[in-house]
């Protein structure tokens, strides 16, 4: 019965979400040339998407086949073999559907919002939200069905005990796919933009948007292929993943709970998708009035709303046992604090980004400098906040019942997490909001049109900002739980018990060595190649501006697809390597050190110390970089001399170093770290 209430609740999710995409494409497209702008901006995302595309599935191919074969001959067991390996492919092709149904409404919604603010803010505002809102349902509804749906076909509701384990090739697969999307977008996105910052703003003096710009559409193009598919295939990972390792967990307690126990973070997170829905619906604001305050105020209800839905969900499912219900409340306060945590890092408001636009002053070396400062201190209160949240929510398990520890440190995961859609939604409004900002721009729209939607441009800033520190924070709680998970599977495996790793191992420590190794080694290569898919660039709009002098006088329009296109054959190019080798290390690590009868307990160092530098490494890029982007905007308010003064050329410097952090580094750790867990999770049999 409970699976059913699950199963109706995304098959409702997924319909609400039909119903939000109908409303946005109902709105009006505008005048004549802001649809040609927004028509070169969608084909250029469809364009990018379906070459990325073509190569995830070819890397999927190989890598399903793959893990068909080891399984089927290393552990000769066909039959575990095939069923793992549907569930990767199933797992990948949701990822890619997510991924890709968030992209196509947001290229859309962004010329209906640049259309809305011709006359109304709070229309404008509604639109967005909707559209990024039709991502963020889709995304947790297709995760549930997924996971639900497996679970039903492999006989869960026969054997409870043993399918989790069967159903972790899902994760696998939606992580897989989640690493290049993210990866692959990034790279564009941030290519584009710096390509389009350096040359344009800094050498030739034009503004943001400007329609001289020949980088300037394929910087609109990445905000989608980047914040939308990128972070859609993210989070439709996230939630996939988290479900299948809370509910190997609940194994351990079924004979206290039953199936209830493994089937309760399902229908919490069915939940959390409708307090979502209700809080999508509430979002208005008055024609002056604060975006960021309407978008606050869906938050807020969307989490009491999830807070009541996971009250239910613990009374009906888990005996009504309160302390697993305060360690669920615990990971709703985590996503909260963590929302507190990045406003006051990355919004001009407070004193970190004050003290970098200050220190732009005397040059981009400061600037710099205060940057660093700034980007390593911001790890101290998420780390403690994290801390606190694995350890109080730990001890309700224990309160809650003996053994119980752990479950509790994923109930909390899933509290984290009930709130998911709405945060997606929020992310997604980003981009779609900037692109609509850049289509009134381009089309040179009245100057207090562009003030709209610069104001939710702003907003839209922060959303995306909030949205990685909420990523983080639910990765690292969620890395702790899949961590957990993988010691379960290989005591289920071995038949003996697994609850510890030691490091004074040789082979352990090592394979601990090499996992926060993978972190930089990844890390570096991720922002190398948004360095060299930006040389091209460039040079490209350099070339541009050489053979015709006419494109600067504002008489001739520069060739927008051509640029479009180099990003999306360097940003592809470049997304394969740092890609092959994140997957590639714990499966060498592991099958290596089994040779020495050590090949599970090194992958669990690996995973441990790899996801601990992980969440440091993506605290300091997100952050980091959001602030450096924000002190740039503050002194385009006027402060410190304002646009063109020495100031902002120096805080443009400082924007364009953190550029490849925020929007390709971090993000693409967040996945990282989910994905060694879900590989370690896939491949253990093939390590002991």
């Amino acid at each position: 019965m409970t699976l059913l209430i699950v199963l109706a609740i995304s098959i409702l999710g997924l319909g609400f979400a039909w119903y939000l995409a109908r409303f946005v494409l109902a709105q009006g497209t505008g005048k004549y040339e802001m649809q040609e702008i927004s028509n070169a901006i969608r084909e250029g995302a469809e364009a990018f998407l379906k070459r990325q595309y073509k190569t995830i599935a070819i890397l999927s191919g190989a890598l399903g086949l793959l893990i068909l074969l080891l399984y089927g001959f290393l552990k000769e067991d066909w039959n575990l073999a095939v069923k793992t390996t549907f569930a990767f492919f199933l797992g990948a092709g949701c990822s890619a559907l997510a991924g890709y149904i968030g992209m196509y409404v947001s290229v859309r919604a962004n010329i209906r919002t640049a259309n809305a603010a011709l006359t109304s803010l709070n229309n404008a505002l509604i639109i967005a939200l909707r559209g990024g809102a039709v991502s963020g349902i889709t995304v947790v509804a297709m995760s549930l069905l997924g996971v639900g749906g497996l679970f039903l076909l492999y006989g869960g509701l026969l054997d409870p005990q043993k399918v989790p384990f069967l159903i972790v090739g899902y994760g696998f697969g939606a992580s897989f796919v989640a690493l290049f999307a993210q990866l692959g977008g990034g790279i564009y996105t941030k290519a584009a933009d710096v390509g389009a910052d350096l040359v344009g703003k800094v050498e030739v003096g034009i503004p943001e948007d400007d329609p001289r710009n020949p980088a300037v559409i394929a910087d609109l193009v990445g905000d989608n292929v980047g914040d939308c598919a990128g972070r859609g295939a993210d989070l439709f990972e996230s939630t996939a993943a988290e479900n299948i390792g809370a509910m190997i967990l609940g194994v351990a307690l079924f004979p206290h709970f039953g199936i209830k126990g493994i089937l309760f973070p399902l229908l919490a997170r069915a939940f959390g998708l409708i307090a979502s829905m209700v809080g999508v619906m509430v979002v208005k604001t008055d024609e002056q009035g604060d975006p960021m305050k309407a978008l606050n105020k869906g938050y807020y209800v969307t989490a009491v709303l999830a807070t009541i839905g996971f009250y239910i969900a613990t009374a009906t499912m888990l005996k009504n046992n309160l302390w697993f219900f305060l360690a669920g409340f615990i990971g709703i306060l985590t996503s909260i604090a963590f929302v507190y945590i990045t406003q006051y890092y990355t919004e001009y408001k407070y004193r970190p980004v004050k003290e970098i636009a200050q220190a732009s002053q005397t040059g981009p070396a400061t600037n710099i400098i205060t940057g660093l400062s700034v980007a390593l201190e911001c790890t101290a209160l998420p780390v403690v906040v994290i801390s606190a949240a694995i350890l109080f929510s730990y001890y309700c398990g224990q309160k809650g019942m003996e053994g119980g520890g752990l479950y509790g440190t994923a109930v909390a995961t899933m509290g984290m997490l009930a709130t998911c859609a709405y945060i997606l939604a929020m992310d997604t409004f980003g981009p779609i909001t900037d692109n609509a900002g850049g289509i009134i721009e381009m089309s040179q729209q009245p100057d207090e049109v562009r003030r709209k939607t610069d104001r939710l441009d702003a907003v839209g800033n922060t959303t995306k900002a909030l949205t990685k520190g909420y990523a983080i924070g639910s990765a690292a709680l969620a890395a702790f739980l899949l961590f957990s998970a993988y010691l379960d599977e290989v005591a289920h495996i071995t038949g003996k018990p697994f609850h510890s790793v030691d490091i004074a191992k040789v082979e352990v420590f090592i394979g601990g060595l090499l996992g926060a190794m993978l972190v930089f080694l990844f890390s570096g290569l991720a922002i190398r190649a948004v360095g060299k898919a930006a040389y091209y660039v460039i040079n490209d709009v350099r070339a541009q501006f050489k053979e015709n002098p006419e494109i600067l006088k504002g008489k001739a329009k520069p060739n927008y697809a051509r640029c479009v296109d180099i990003v999306t054959l360097g940003a592809l190019k470049e997304m394969v390597l740092p890609g092959v080798l994140a997957v590639g290390m714990p499966v060498v690590v592991g099958l290596l050190f089994r040779m020495v009868g050590l090949g599970a307990e090194a992958v669990a160092a690996l995973l441990m110390i790899g996801t601990i530098a992980g969440i440091l490494a993506a605290t300091i890029m997100n952050n980091g970089g959001g602030a450096w982007d924000n002190a740039k905007k503050y002194i385009e308010t006027g402060v410190y001399g304002g646009k063109k003064s020495d100031a902002h050329k120096a805080a443009v410097v400082g924007d364009t170093v953190g550029d490849p952090l925020k929007d390709t580094a971090g993000p693409s750790l967040h996945v990282l770290i989910k994905l060694l867990s879900t590989i370690t999770l896939v491949l253990a049999p093939l390590f002991v």
